[in-house]
């Protein structure tokens, strides 16, 4: 029993053509995360050296802040994301709790 070719061709230009499709979709996946995280890095950047400037009533809160944007960055560097995005917000709420009175 012999297997004709042309539906191997069909099979393999098929995956092929599907893997091209799917990895163009991740790259516009991924490149919305990495400007999400960047903006998010900037904006808590400018938000933690403000509330150094005006001081703030909880040191452990800043501390945590600079710490998470800290590995926030090193996310970023590694490609990861959303645990860089996810670093961020936490950093935000922590900046937010530093300047509570």
């Amino acid at each position: 029993m012999s297997i004709s070719p042309k539906p191997i061709l069909k099979l393999t230009l098929l995956i092929g053509l599907s893997s091209f499709i799917f990895s163009g979709c991740a790259t516009v996946h991924n490149e919305r995360l990495a400007s999400q995280c960047s903006s998010g890095l900037a904006t808590a950047n400018a938000e933690l050296e403000q509330a150094k400037v005006k001081g703030f009533s909880s040191t452990v809160a800043w501390t945590k802040a600079a710490a998470l944007l800290a590995a926030a960055k090193i996310q970023q560097q590694f490609d990861k994301y959303p645990n860089c995005i996810n670093k961020v917000a936490r950093a935000r709420y922590y900046i937010r709790r530093s300047q509570e009175n």
